[in-house]
């Protein structure tokens, strides 16, 4: 027999057997027995997907002035351009997970990636302001894929003792993007509003050829079946079936997968816990965002492309972050030898550790002081600290939910993402215009302080999370780490 294939009978009772192919103990073929630099190479290549991708949802931002000018339109409809691309995200999640556990995870990358070359070039050749939102739109529902199926790559590789090491990098990658965006663009106003959308196709295809260069299929059941069907033709035997191929047809197989998203609604507590609070967290930093245009050039009274250069204010938030990474790590392998001295397993909420680490606190606090500190009196620097403590707190939140929810769900982590990205960024996508009315009624100083309550209520969730996630966890079906 091969290594790795257990014989099993099949249920209608006629006695026949099938050839199940499974990995052999520390197969290298397996990605979770591949080494740490492979492992590290798909991260690297996740990482040149999320950057570039999640860039467009920001890109726009610093030619929206001239882009409402040459299709005549006023600011608010201006702002769809953003609002339009964040609802897309949320659409094309709830799909790009489910494809991607039935085609495999590159199939899905490489082809979006080509369709949101072709969209974005679309939208730079718009005729008028309505094809240039349908194609804004069509572009972010195949760009989701990094938000959904990169959460379900890093789930393949690593074990949950090694996602404390290997995941924050791919998340700070992912909130690199929109803060990177607005720089790039910067300067694009003075040479054509077309050229942040000519600037995006350059970058996106430089990733796409990296990553059709370097990044090898992750997902076991899919690598299992072109085992199964390399044994089939080697033998000639047709019973060699991978368990993923058994399942059902490829429709079928299809059909469960896009369904599971919506099934997840009603089946996973804590998917609708972490979903409700991101979707508070993204209300929270888009607010933020928009109102970056009204503290800087209205109350400092810098230019436009300058206030999108001190966007990278949040850069040096994230760096911090990085460097705890080494720390986190040490408490989680401590956390995994104490429960192993229990007799029990490494528990889920040690995902929480990021969150905890004084991110859900300096949140409110940041903000509040960005709130009441942005005055033209105060210097410039005392807004642009406070976003470095902002980015700071946005990347660890988000690193405790996304690897909180990859520990729990492990193989279905990229349908378990998808629905949290769908409500939160089709939510979000809805109030991204309002938010820009809050800040030209209310003013920063007191659409700030809203944002930061909101903020303040969520500060506690984390611990809250830490001490009684176990017992949400125990009510989700779909969830591989109940205990």
């Amino acid at each position: 027999m091969v290594p790795g294939v257990t014989v099993s009978r099949l249920e209608d009772g006629d006695g026949s057997v099938v050839f199940e192919v499974g990995w052999k103990e520390n197969d290298p073929s397996n990605p979770l027995s591949w080494t740490l630099t492979e492992k590290w190479m798909a991260m690297l290549t996740c990482c040149a997907l999320a950057i570039p991708l999640t860039m467009l949802t920001s890109i726009e931002g610093p030619v929206q002035e001239a882009f409402d000018a040459h299709f005549g339109v006023n600011a608010m409809a201006g702002s769809m351009t953003t609002g339009i691309f964040l609802i897309g995200i949320g659409v094309g999640s709830l799909f790009s997970g489910p494809f991607s556990e039935t085609f495999g995870r590159n199939a899905v990358y490489f082809s979006t990636m080509v369709v949101v070359l072709l969209f974005i070039m679309a939208k730079a050749l718009a005729p008028n302001y309505g094809a240039a939102l349908a194609f804004r739109f069509l572009c972010s529902v195949f760009a989701a894929s990094p938000m959904t199926v990169a959460g379900g790559t890093i789930g393949d590789i690593w074990t949950p003792m090694q996602l404390p090491f290997g995941l924050p990098l791919v998340t700070f990658a992912a909130y690199a993007g929109p803060i990177l965006g607005p720089v790039v663009s910067a300067y694009t106003p003075e040479i054509g509003f077309e050229w942040a959308d000519w600037i995006s196709v350059i970058i996106v295809g430089v990733a796409l050829v990296f990553v059709l260069l370097f990044q090898p299929e992750t997902y076991s059941p899919v690598l299992l079946e072109w085992r199964g069907k390399h044994l089939r033709e080697l033998t000639g035997d047709n019973r060699y079936q991978a368990s993923h191929a058994s399942a059902g047809s490829l429709g079928t197989r299809l059909l469960i997968n896009s369904y599971r998203p919506f099934t997840m609604i009603w089946t996973e507590p804590i998917i609708l816990v972490f979903s409700f609070y991101l979707i508070l967290l993204y209300f929270v930093l888009f607010t933020f965002l928009n109102g970056y245009h009204y503290i800087f050039t209205r109350v400092y009274d810098i230019t436009t492309s300058m206030t999108f250069i001190i966007w990278t204010a949040m850069m040096p938030g994230v760096f911090v972050a990085m460097a705890l990474i080494p720390y986190m790590y040490n408490l989680t392998k401590k956390a995994a030898a104490k429960a192993a001295a229990q007799g029990q397993p490494l528990q889920p909420e040690v995902s929480l550790y990021w969150a905890m680490a004084g991110a859900s606190i300096l949140m409110p606090v940041s903000l509040f002081w960005m709130a009441w500190t942005c005055y033209s009196s105060i210097s410039i620097w005392s807004p642009i600290v406070a976003s470095g403590f902002f980015g700071y707190a946005l990347v660890c939140i988000f690193t405790s939910a996304y690897m909180y929810i990859i520990f729990v769900y492990l193989q279905y982590a990229a349908s378990a993402l998808g629905f949290m990205t769908f409500s939160r960024y089709v939510i979000s996508g809805a109030l991204s215009p309002a938010s820009v009315k809050m800040y030209e009624d209310l003013g920063p100083h007191w659409s700030l302080t809203i944002v930061a309550i909101v903020s303040t209520i969520m500060a506690p969730v984390p611990f809250i999370l830490y001490k009684y996630g176990h017992r949400i966890r125990a009510m989700s079906r779909h969830a591989q780490n109940k205990a």
